[in-house]
């Protein structure tokens, strides 16, 4: 076991979500972030705009719906990762890749005939840019 393992496993739930907002994170930390126990801090890490193109990819893929969403919204997504939340079984994962700048006309064609009323909702108002917000001390996060 690594040091650094040690020292984060040691860590309490709140020192574990200042570590997933903080503005001067370092490196070692984010494999622990990024597969903690707990949702509460991989949600609060899966708004981070800094996110590694691994660490998307593995928060896209986590059984927690809110961290999955926050993935949905992300401008930095491959065109892979967007087809499968186009996929996707969650209609509320659909609805958030639904105003997601990087779907294509041929995947807005298909949510906008989603069997969810919502997520057709969604396809028909079109691509939402998402604004980022910093806090003092904190990284910039996805809003």
């Amino acid at each position: 076991m690594s040091e650094y393992q040690k020292r984060y496993q040691a860590l309490s739930f709140d020192q574990r979500m200042e570590l997933a907002l903080s503005a001067d994170l370092d490196s070692q930390w984010r494999p622990f972030l990024v597969n903690d126990q707990h949702a509460q801090v991989k949600t609060y890490f899966s708004r981070r705009v800094d996110l590694r193109a691994e660490e998307v990819a593995i928060l896209l893929a986590d059984p927690n719906q809110t961290v999955r969403l926050n993935c949905a919204k992300r401008s930095d997504l491959t065109s892979e990762q967007v087809e499968a939340c186009v996929c996707d079984q969650d209609p509320n994962l659909r609805y958030f890749i639904a105003r997601n700048p990087l779907i294509t006309d041929l995947q807005r064609q298909r949510l906008l005939e989603d069997k969810d009323v919502l997520v057709r909702i969604a396809a028909r108002k079109g691509p939402k840019q998402r604004t980022t917000r910093a806090r003092p001390g904190q990284a910039e996060m996805i809003r």
